[in-house]
Formats: structure tokens, sequence, C-alpha cells
């Protein structure tokens, strides 16, 4: 069965061999972050509708569960974001009902949990991780570019709430962007709204790859422990590099082969990999991270966008 919501296992930095579940259509979201490694937001919204049907996942599920072997995780994320799709709550449900040994994780924006229907929602998954980029609006609109019905401090207190609400463990990203959220006063609010959120985790992230915005970097290390010390808080780390595929037992050698063969002919967008082979964005993503990792691949960008090629 070819799956079109399901992606995976693939290699996560953070939950190991992951089952991707795709809840929206791409590229639906409520932020168009200038880093965005999927691309632009094509439609930037906080409306939450059945964007994927409900009864295609379960049979893609079901499909997967009576063949393979259980993944580390089942995690809902993909090109857009999850909670978006109003039928998210279900199908946690099902899958604990179903899996139950299988922990479930989400990873968000956290745009949306000033809901209280979607903080009830997401309550039976075992892991959440948010992301907080910003704690002024200001900041939160040059680097995130939100639905305009959105506002930092609904989100920063939605997280909050759910932090008191939820059993499982939160694990905060950061993600630092000189130039964008990485001065010192950005960077204490960001502190004084993780104080308030009391996530388990804080993970410092920056860019793996060109963003959707011309002339962004990623932070140096330096630059990420330099964050840390600001912050002076005992549970941030910054996040490992990717996963080596050597380390992960299932790794698609499929998707490997198959990104070197398309490539080596000639360069490639990821649009043009995900239409030449048929894999989620997602999954594309992934193995690129870790060809990059290995030196495998390079990236060039040009006026149509960012191409991959073979590392001469």
């Amino acid at each position: 069965m070819d799956y079109k919501y399901l992606f995976g296992p693939v290699p996560s930095r953070r939950l190991g061999n992951s089952l991707g579940v795709d809840l929206v259509t791409r590229k639906v979201c409520s932020l168009n972050c200038v880093y965005c490694e999927s691309g632009r937001t094509t439609k930037l919204t906080h409306d939450r509708m059945e964007y994927v049907p409900y009864n295609s996942i379960i049979r893609e599920l079901e499909d997967f569960f009576s063949r393979q072997e259980d993944p580390d995780y089942i995690t809902f994320s993909g090109a857009g974001e999850p909670t978006l799709n109003r039928r998210i709550g279900e199908l946690i449900q099902f899958i604990k009902a179903r899996k139950p040994g299988i922990p479930v994780a989400v990873i968000t924006n956290g745009t949306l949990l000033f809901d209280a229907r979607v903080r009830k929602e997401l309550l039976p998954a075992d892991l959440v991780l948010p992301s907080l980029d910003a704690a002024t609006q200001e900041v939160f609109e040059q680097i995130n570019r939100p639905d305009p019905n959105l506002d930092i401090i609904s989100i920063i207190d939605g997280l909050a709430t759910f932090s008191q609400e939820f059993d499982g463990k939160i694990w905060l990203e950061v993600f630092v962007l000189p130039g964008y959220n990485n001065d010192e006063k950005e960077l204490l609010a960001i502190r004084d709204a993780i104080k308030k959120i009391s996530p388990e985790r804080v993970q410092l992230n920056t860019l793996d790859r060109p963003g959707i915005v011309t002339g962004l970097r990623a932070a140096s290390l330096a630059e990420m422990k330099q964050v840390l010390a600001l912050w002076n808080l005992d549970n941030a780390e910054i996040i490992a590099s990717a996963p080596s595929r050597k380390k992960i037992g299932a790794y698609n050698a499929y998707a490997e082969t198959s990104i070197i063969s398309t490539i080596s002919r000639r360069p490639c967008t990821v649009d043009d990999l995900v239409k030449m082979l048929g894999l989620p964005i997602m999954e594309i993503n992934k193995y690129l991270d870790v060809l990059e990792s290995e030196n495998k691949i390079t990236h060039v960008v040009q006026s149509r966008g960012i191409f991959y090629q073979i590392k001469e």
C-alpha cells in the first residue's frame, strides 16, 4: 500500500525511528516562518478543519501496523501545523487504543494551545514538542510571520496553561536565528517565557539548510553556547546534529539510494525530489539532513531555489 499521509519511519534527532503522520495538506500552517525547511506557507490560517480524511489515515495506520515493526514513536508532524486538523484528538486516541506500547509525539508550533479544545485533544499524547522563537510581538511577526489573528502573549499563556494540564513531557524548541531573535533583550524575554511555561527540556536549534528567505545564516556553536550561558537554565541543551544512518536500523536504504541516484544526474530542489520520488517532503528532508551531515551531498542557492547535488 502506498501511503499518502504516513511517512517513514525516518531517523529523528530527538525521537529515534519515528513514523510520521501528516494531518494537513501542504502547506497549511498558522505561521510562515522565514527558516521553514518545508517551504513557504500556501494557506496561512488558524482555522481548524479536517484537512485530510480521518478514515484514510486510519486505513494507512492499520496497514502499517499489520506489516511493519513498531517504531520508536508515532509523531504528528509533516509539512504544516498538525493541530489545525480538528480530528487530531481522535487519531491520538485511536493509536493509544490500537498500539498502547508506542509513544505518541506531537510536533507543533504551539500557536493554537490558547484554545482549551486543542489542549484537551493533546492530553493523551506522551510527548509534545512545541516551538517558541520569540517573546515579543515584533520579533514574532518578523521571524514567524503569523496568521494576523495570533498574538504571542496568548500563545505563551496557552503553552503555560497546557504545561499545567499535561501529564506527559514537554520539550520546548527555540530556533536561534542571528539577526532576528538573538539580541539580549529578546533572549531574556524568551527566558522569562520559558520559566512561565516550565517545560521538561528546552532545546536550541538553528538552520540545517537555507530557509525560505535569502541571507539567513545558522547560529554558530559559540553563539548557541552564549544563549545557554545567558539563560542559565539547567534543562536547556543544544540539539545534536543529524544522526548517522549507520546508527539507525530502520534507515530506508531505498530513500538514500534514490536521492543520490537522482541528484547525481542533475541538481534538484526538494520539490523536484518529492515529485520524482513520490516520497513525502518531511521524509526527503530527513534524509537530506543525514546525507549532508555525512558530506555526501551539498546545496547551492540559485534563482529558482535551493538545489542539492553530489559533493565533489
